[in-house]
């Protein structure tokens, strides 16, 4: 490592398979990086270690910021994506990026730190996989409200949203039409959605009513425990005035594990209604069910009617 970090390294992979070790602190002088990968890492940064001038990507995975660096920013002048996937302590990881580009957050990140994340000017793609309050041993890191949150994300043009965060957007009573639209969203994913859930159902239609550019929608749906009631999220989507709005920029709808649930059938029968410039539905079926519940799926689908006269739909092979 020490040979490394005077060769003038630009990529860098450090994996720990079984436990977490201590980052070599010859890592932190390998200024010439452009990305850097860590898994299963302590990070203990020399108390010297002013950043990574020239770091673009930095993925962080099971990375334990043990350290609390006294309010010391680590620079990222020109980092652009960013991914934390299960790391711990990330209070302590005080980063300054203004050129964000691609922010992934999975599982574990304070909100205070999230939000200042989001505020980064150049930000444009967004996934987040968590949504409950972090508690950290006897610490528990100060919270923000979807509201604040879905307001720092106006500019960003791609977003990934976990359906656990959609439920908290119903249980805070945000509004069905936001103060700030996302007017430069064009790619929402909803990823493990649950539509036989009405407070997830709630948050997704809130996203799509102030999405009014949106262009592409991706759903991997997440299938429904038998004993959960779907009446109430299916009532919902038969009401009148369930979406009371139409997906005018809306063109490319991907819906992926569907199981030919009442509520997944009343989404798809919304989306082909209210969006009058679609050119294509992918449906992927879950790959549990046979050959027969797919062609009924395909059968209901098509007596749908369709606001775009263009509009194709098509059934893809999970196993495919």
């Amino acid at each position: 490592m020490l040979l490394l970090s005077r060769s003038g390294v630009r990529e860098l992979i450090l994996t720990n398979s079984n436990r977490r070790c201590k980052l070599p602190s010859y890592v932190f002088s390998c200024l010439e990086l452009t990305k850097l990968e860590l898994k299963h890492c302590l990070f203990k940064p020399p108390l010297k270690f002013k950043g990574f001038l020239n770091l673009e990507d930095l993925s962080l995975e099971h990375i334990n910021f043990e350290v609390n660096l006294g309010g010391t920013q680590i620079i990222l002048p020109h980092l652009k994506n960013l991914s934390l996937v299960m790391c711990t302590k990330v209070y302590n990881f005080n980063i300054k990026a203004t050129k964000l580009f691609n922010l992934t957050i999975t599982a574990a990140c304070p909100d205070a730190m999230l939000l200042r994340l989001l505020h980064s000017p150049c930000l444009t793609l967004v996934s987040i996989y968590f949504g409950k309050p972090i508690i950290e041993g006897k610490r528990q890191v100060e919270t923000i409200t979807s509201a604040m949150m879905l307001s720092n994300l106006t500019k960003v043009e791609g977003f990934l949203i976990a359906g656990h965060f959609l439920k908290i957007i119903t249980a805070e009573n945000t509004p069905k039409w936001l103060a700030r639209p996302f007017n430069s969203l064009n790619r929402l994913h909803f990823h493990e959605f649950q539509l036989g859930n009405l407070d997830q159902l709630h948050g997704a239609l809130c996203l799509l009513r102030n999405s009014p550019n949106l262009k592409e929608l991706h759903v991997m749906h997440l299938k429904m425990e038998p004993q959960v009631d779907v009446g109430p999220a299916s009532n919902h989507l038969e009401s009148p005035n369930c979406l009371d709005c139409t997906l005018d920029q809306l063109q490319t709808v991907e819906i992926t594990y569907l199981e030919r649930s009442k509520p997944e059938l009343l989404f798809i029968k919304l989306l082909l209604a209210h969006s009058p410039s679609l050119d294509k539905l992918t449906i992927t079926p879950s790959g549990a069910l046979d050959a027969e519940k797919i062609l009924d799926i395909a059968k209901d689908v098509m007596w749908f009617p369709r606001a775009s006269p263009k509009a194709k739909i098509l059934y893809l092979n999970l196993e495919t």
